[in-house]
């Protein structure tokens, strides 16, 4: 099946093209058609399936097709005002024959056609601030009145800035040659850009939980005409305790709408939600809820803590043109290893959650560039990389969660490329191994990793 199977608009249709989309992945193939027929849609996916383009998509074109029903309507009220507002020829003063419909109307209210003025031009003449006919005091003309003030219809909803940015950039590609307009809010910026956009007017909103609520209760955000509700990445709003924010943002928003939830793994807490928030949806699950991608060749490397450096640092060195993200579970144990590696003469960058905005866009933007080729980041940081040809990714602090071995192996091996998953694990961690086993179904090679032998 190929994009213009799924009967999506030309514009549309144009921009995908040139982003090189021509085949929809499982997920878009499935959600796409179910969402443009105003289904509630709840997706496991894990990272790299193509779940933004799955939602996205059908957003712009549900307001594309919105947008050209209000122009009819609107073309349609004026020409029937306009034939209410015609007037009779005046009696004793018969249309001459082959006069035009204006002609006539303009001979039976006294004015000239011929000359290009009324009355109400006139008066303007006289009083020295003559206008134009388009400015003229005509009402019911589509050039006099005002624009049509945008109101947020969708809002896709995100754990991270990073998420939100990247969801962001995706609707700018796929709307590009529509008159949609959309933006990102988000904390850890101030919010004086944040709001002139949102004053200025849009139609699709990509926020996270706690700068939603705060421009809400400072009244920049109103959600009165939302028709469109996407909450990504529903197990990291869990993860990061979210929850309530969500529950407290859904219960303000309109009862109809049409509501998409995607997680990559779907615990009890996210069940439940789905059920208080989907009306009758269609599950769409396009992999296994706990697989992992054939294309990853994982290791666990069985190592004290003690030599966990030391061993990153001869792996690094071993594959020096790949690109490689390491997971550390704390900010400060992020920051530890960073600086190790500059130590070592390993050029990185760290991202964690207190890192400035410009920071974390800096470092990530070197990262996918290829011009910084290792990345320490904590889960939170991570969740918003998306890089097709992410070589090797290290969990230098083995998961507490096994879902979350999961999707953090995903970001490699992805578009069909080979991908590598190496993990350090203590000793007294190795029950987390099993765990991971049992979950995914698969054995992972192990490897006793010693220093005073290597």
């Amino acid at each position: 099946m190929t994009f213009n199977e799924l009967n999506i608009a030309e514009p549309v249709l144009r921009a995908l093209g040139e982003k090189g989309y021509e085949t929809p992945t499982p997920i878009q193939e499935q959600a796409i058609p179910v969402l443009m027929a105003g289904r509630d849609i709840f997706g496991i996916a894990r990272t790299g399936t193509g779940k933004t383009a799955a939602f996205a998509i059908p957003i712009i074109l549900k307001l594309m097709e919105e947008r050209a029903r209000e122009a009819e309507n609107a073309a349609r009220a004026e020409a029937e005002g306009a034939a209410q507002a015609q007037p009779a020829p005046e009696e004793g003063k018969p249309a001459r024959e082959g006069d035009t419909a204006a002609e006539q109307a303009d001979a039976a209210a006294g004015t000239d056609t011929a000359a290009g003025t009324d009355a109400a031009a006139l008066t303007d003449a006289a009083a020295g601030t003559a206008l134009p006919r388009s400015h003229s005091r005509r009402r019911g003309r589509r050039h006099g009145k005002p624009a049509r003030q945008r109101v947020i219809r969708a809002l896709v909803l995100t754990p991270t800035r990073e998420l939100a940015l990247q969801i962001s950039d995706c609707f700018t590609d796929y709307s590009k040659y529509t008159d949609l307009k959309h933006t990102a809010v988000f904390g850890g910026v101030k919010q004086r850009s944040q709001v002139e956009k949102l004053r200025s007017g849009v139609d699709i909103l990509i926020a996270t939980p706690g700068r939603l609520l705060d421009l809400m209760g400072q009244g920049f955000v109103k959600l009165d005409s939302l028709a469109f509700l996407v909450l990504d990445e529903a197990d990291r709003m869990l993860d990061m305790g979210f929850i309530a924010d969500i529950r407290r943002l859904v219960s303000r928003l309109p009862r109809r709408r049409q509501t998409m939830l995607f997680s990559a793994t779907m615990p009890d807490a996210i069940v439940s939600l789905s059920r208080s928030m989907l009306h009758d949806p269609e599950r769409i699950e396009v992999t296994p809820q706990a697989s992992t991608v054939e294309e990853v060749w994982q290791r666990v490397y069985f190592v004290e803590n003690a030599d966990k450096k030391e061993l990153l640092v001869s792996l690094l060195r071993e594959r020096p043109d790949d690109s490689v993200l390491v997971f550390a579970r704390t900010k400060h144990g992020a920051d530890s290893i960073s600086k190790s590696l500059r130590r070592a003469g390993i050029r990185n960058d760290a991202i964690h959650g207190d890192k400035s905005q410009g920071e974390r866009q800096r470092a990530l933007d070197e990262f996918k560039s290829g011009k910084v080729k290792v990345l320490v980041a904590t889960d939170i940081a991570a969740r918003g990389i998306d890089i097709q040809e992410l070589q090797v990714v290290i969990n230098y602090d083995i998961p507490d969660v096994p879902e979350t071995y999961v999707h953090r192996i995903g970001r490699t091996g992805r578009a069909g490329h080979e991908g590598t998953a190496l993990t350090f694990c203590t000793f007294d961690e190795h029950m987390i191994v099993n765990e991971i086993q049992r979950l995914t179904g698969r054995r992972i090679e192990s490897v006793l990793y010693d220093s005073y032998y290597d």
